[in-house]
């Protein structure tokens, strides 16, 4: 019996930094794909970056990237320019994935997904926790030897070890913990608690005005949680989650999650242990590919009502603090 032939996927990348480095890297672990194009502001550094992953199309400009012949675009800009780039893609009839966040606010994601309806694209917010295996695992577990619904998610995340110059403390490029590190801390209570329905939120805001340390509180559908992020302290975090049969571990680095331990009421413990690989970005990847395969518009893993609910989020837990960006 003879297998159909697996269609390839054209990849382009707009911004060749860190994000952009780890995509490509994991790129080259998905089946059916190529890295064809990148595009950055940096000729130098968008050159380093063509040699290191052996892309041979550097357009002159962003224009030139989104009309070149490619199927898909990965967003790995800094969080300013996120909505505009995905807009010019999405009208440039490429699919996009869209490194979190996928904007710098709810206003921003609506727009955004206005024009991947109107064109017929898939977009869909990079947050790659979901698709590792162990994550995967730990849902099926919960399945078959449940803990009850979840009705409390604890998370965060504080991290001192970045310069100054990073972009993290910038607020012109959407920097600040809540952005940078946030999105993350977000998806994980919108994932388990459902629909947010109100956030309190605590900290301090830096001399460059974004947020240097938030400690916000959130109220959801099916619960509540605590959620952290920080630059000015440092701390690798684990996730908490609890309901009333039991609570899981998911031991640091929870957003790279490699391992779980679930504790029961009646005393059993359970130890999971998932290794991934390439770092992580081509399970997402991969997913993001097999929708395009399918024709489908929207991922039933990260669907855009969960990217609006992580808008939300991080949005009123800026706005409490005070951090607004440029043009807002």
């Amino acid at each position: 019996m003879q297998t159909k032939e697996l269609k390839i996927i054209r990849w382009g990348v707009a911004g060749p930094g860190h994000a952009g480095g780890r995509f490509a890297e994991g790129l080259r672990t998905v089946e059916g794909v190529t890295l064809d194009a990148i595009w950055g502001r940096t000729r130098e550094r968008t050159q380093v970056f063509a040699l290191r992953f052996g892309v041979r199309h550097i357009p002159d400009s962003l224009d030139q990237l989104v009309t070149a012949d490619l199927d898909a675009i990965y967003v790995a800009t800094h969080p300013d320019s996120h909505a505009a780039i995905c807009i010019q893609a999405l009208e440039a009839r490429k699919h996009v994935l869209c490194e979190k966040p996928a904007a710098l606010n709810e206003r921003q994601l609506v727009k955004v997904l206005e024009v991947a309806r109107r064109h017929d694209r898939l977009f869909m917010e990079a947050m790659k926790p979901p698709f590792f295996p162990l994550y995967r695992r730990l849902r099926e577990h919960l399945l078959i030897d449940p803990i009850g619904p979840v009705g409390f998610v604890r998370a965060g995340h504080v991290d001192a070890s970045l310069s100054k110059t990073h972009p993290l403390h910038s607020a012109e490029l959407g920097g600040g913990g809540i952005m940078g590190i946030g999105p993350y801390e977000a998806f994980l209570a919108l994932d388990w608690l459902g629909e947010l329905k109100r956030v309190q939120t605590m900290g301090r805001v830096g001399a460059v005005g974004v947020d240097t340390l938030a400690l916000f509180q959130t109220e959801h559908e099916h619960g509540m949680a605590q959620l952290h992020t920080g630059l000015d302290l440092f701390g690798r975090g684990d996730a908490l989650l609890a309901g009333p049969l039991g609570y899981v571990t998911i031991h640091e680095n929870w957003w790279n999650p490699r391992r779980a331990t679930i504790h029961y009421k009646d005393g059993r413990k359970e130890e999971l242990d998932e290794p991934f690989v390439a770092g992580g970005f081509n399970y997402e990847t991969a997913h993001f590919c097999q929708l395009i395969r399918e024709g489908r518009r929207e991922s039933p893993v990260i669907p855009h009502a969960l990217s609006l609910g992580m808008a939300r989020l991080l949005e009123a837990a800026r706005s409490e603090l005070g951090v607004r960006f440029p043009g807002e």
